[in-house]
């Protein structure tokens, strides 16, 4: 597989491909989106085999992103209440394979239930890290925190509030760029793996960013953050489906 894409597929606000048969269903909702820009060579190094940075206008993005995960579901069942309902904040950059597929690379994502950590470590090798956290709405303010207890670096944290703004009736091409991802690229027993998902176009807020103190970034292989962030984004959230693995287009 060619390792540099000649030409990445267009950024699209909604899927290019419909999943008839998930492998996995769950929703993402209470959504903050908080961006950096990062030089691409800064980054180049931490991606899987078989992809290099995406980037916009020659720039690409380390992206903070705290959430609510709710009934996750596996191969079309309903969604599990507890073990599948959770916080999350998750690390993530932005990637290009060799066929022009975009998608998110993540380096890590604390969430607060165990068992689903444990699951998606040894099932899917994602770097999962069992977390205290919780998330908390006062009006238009949401606050979310996280403290990671497993496994490590202990104490590593997020403390994350925004203030949520008017609706974006037509997002950048930025904007776009950052939320409407349509698959995650990962490492899994030693081969790339792509792996594909659908759901509604994004409803995306503005948003103030009134405190954000946090670790994550640096505690994932990073550069530290440096200045303000370049976007601040809400999502009240989308209902979402993951495909199989993708197999290598021929």
């Amino acid at each position: 597989m060619p390792t540099v894409p000649p030409v990445p597929e267009p950024i699209t606000a909604d899927a290019p491909v419909s999943i008839t048969s998930p492998l996995l269903t769950q929703s993402w909702l209470d959504l903050a989106f908080v961006h950096w820009a990062v030089d691409p060579a800064d980054v180049a190094g931490l991606l899987p085999a078989g992809t290099v940075p995406d980037t916009l206008g020659g720039v690409t993005y380390v992206g903070l992103v705290a959430f609510r995960m709710h009934r996750v579901g596996w191969f079309g069942l309903p969604g599990v209440p507890y073990l599948g309902t959770f916080p999350e904040t998750n690390v993530r950059l932005y990637s290009v394979d060799g066929h022009g597929r975009r998608g998110v690379v993540f380096r890590s994502l604390d969430a607060s239930r165990l068992i689903p950590v444990i699951m998606a470590r040894v099932g899917f090798r994602l770097p999962y890290l069992w977390s205290r956290m919780s998330v908390r709405r006062d009006g238009d303010t949401i606050g979310y925190a996280s403290s990671r207890r497993w496994p490590g670096p202990r104490g590593a944290h997020s403390r994350i509030t925004v203030r949520v703004g008017g609706p974006l009736e037509e997002p950048s091409e930025l904007e776009h760029f950052l939320t409407a991802r349509w698959g995650m690229h990962n490492a899994s027993f030693g081969r790339s793996m792509y792996l594909p998902n659908d759901h509604p176009r994004w409803p995306l807020h503005r948003a103030e960013l009134i405190e954000c103190d946090e670790d994550l970034v640096s505690a994932a292989g990073l550069p530290e953050p440096v200045g303000a962030p370049v976007s601040v984004l809400y999502s009240p959230g989308v209902p979402v489906r993951f495909g199989p693995p993708a197999r290598p287009r021929r």
